[in-house]
């Protein structure tokens, strides 16, 4: 047979994730929660099997299958597997591979409801986790225990200010499994694995799906490691819907076009913002000026779609969530709408003010997700309400 080069991610967005749809073009939706058995044998294989797509759908489901199927094309996977949530995503993989006495490894630039889940359940647990700062070279090499540091996790380019962490530094650490959430750049942006990586971890809510009518997590890894995830993941039950995992794939198969448009714009805004005498500084890995620009160069696939910017103090961010009236005021991101929020009263509002300090949240930081807008209209909407 004739061999073929490998396709190009935004083809597999395409073709990929087709398995339970037969010659359908739209991916079926499998609304069922549970399945028939035809023996008391067959019930006993479909109820000991690993993800068995015709039992139950907590353990899998077909529609959900597909999905994971898709994700794990994108991320050149052995597997991938999801959850019913970005923080069920997180929450499965840190409780099912670590106990009482373990240690992680984190950095201190992290999404609130995962630094809460760190100093609160993983705390009360006997899990111990020690924060750095994600960048500074070696330190999260620095900071592993030998023989007691069980995760190292980071989240790169990080919420708010798109920090970004080494993913070679990462992928060379051995020993602990390595965790990165890629939430912000989607795996057409960037692919942990490729670096050494043990696990890439999304919020499929975001950018995945990108119309925001679905709420979904996914890892991606090796198969065995992701099994035992699976195992813990089946009794936390965090299960996705098959409804939601149907929504995610028809927005995989426009990834690559959404995300091409977005990253566009979102340079232009960036461009724009980092000059405008309003703003004191502006957060995005493809300006010139950010301090990592030369490690995103080399690891981001693209730049993303998500930028922020400081305008001085929180009176100036509340006029300027007044004034706009494209952009909609609102705290997610990956959406076809440009959202824009205040980070110290939304997404990290949980945090303690030195919390937020720590995390690079300032009273004055403003946090926009591009979407899928004109940018000239972007740009005129951003200076009438800087203005």
């Amino acid at each position: 047979m004739r061999e073929h080069p490998p396709l190009s991610p935004a083809t597999q967005a395409i073709t990929s994730g087709r398995s339970s749809g037969g010659r359908s073009l739209a991916p079926a939706l499998w609304a069922s929660s549970t399945w028939e058995s035809e023996s008391l044998d067959d019930a006993h294989r479909r109820a000991t099997g690993l993800r068995q797509t015709d039992f139950y759908s907590r353990y899998c489901n077909p529609t959900v299958r597909s999905f994971e199927e898709a994700v794990r094309d994108l991320e050149g996977a052995e597997e991938s597997l999801a959850f019913a949530s970005g923080m069920g995503a997180i929450a499965s993989t840190i409780l099912g591979l670590c106990s009482a006495g373990s240690h992680i490894v984190a950095q201190r630039q992290l999404y609130a409801g995962t630094l809460a889940f760190l100093q609160g359940p993983c705390a009360r647990f006997g899990i111990e986790t020690t924060f750095v700062d994600v960048a500074t070279p070696g330190a999260f090499t620095a900071a592993v225990q030998p023989g007691r540091t069980m995760m190292v996790l980071a989240e790169s380019p990080s919420n708010p200010r798109l920090e970004l962490a080494d993913l070679d530094e990462l992928g060379a650490i051995k020993g602990p499994f390595t965790v990165v959430d890629s939430t912000f750049a989607t795996p057409l942006g960037q692919r942990p694995l490729d670096h050494g990586v043990d696990i890439s971890l999304h919020s499929a809510t975001k950018g995945i799906a990108g119309h925001n009518d679905a709420t979904l997590g996914v890892i991606s890894g090796d198969a065995d490691l992701l099994g035992e995830i699976w195992a813990y993941g089946v009794l936390h039950g965090a299960t996705p819907s098959p409804f939601d995992a149907l929504n995610a794939l028809r927005g995989i198969r426009t990834l690559a076009v959404r995300t091409r448009q977005q990253n566009d714009s979102a340079r232009s805004l960036a461009v724009m913002l980092a000059d405008h005498p309003a703003v004191a500084e502006t957060h995005y890995p493809g300006l010139s000026e950010h301090p990592q620009h030369a490690l995103a160069g080399r690891q981001l696939l693209q730049y993303g779609t998500v930028l922020s910017f400081d305008v001085g103090s929180r009176d100036a961010a509340a006029r300027l969530l007044d004034r706009v009236e494209l952009c909609r005021v609102a705290t997610s991101l990956g959406g076809p709408e440009t959202l824009v929020c205040h980070p110290a009263t939304s997404t990290h509002a949980s945090l303690t003010p030195d919390e937020q300090e720590s995390s690079g949240v300032t009273p004055g930081l403003i946090r926009m997700s591009v979407g899928l807008e004109e940018t000239v209209d972007l740009l005129a909407d951003l200076e009438q309400a800087l203005a």
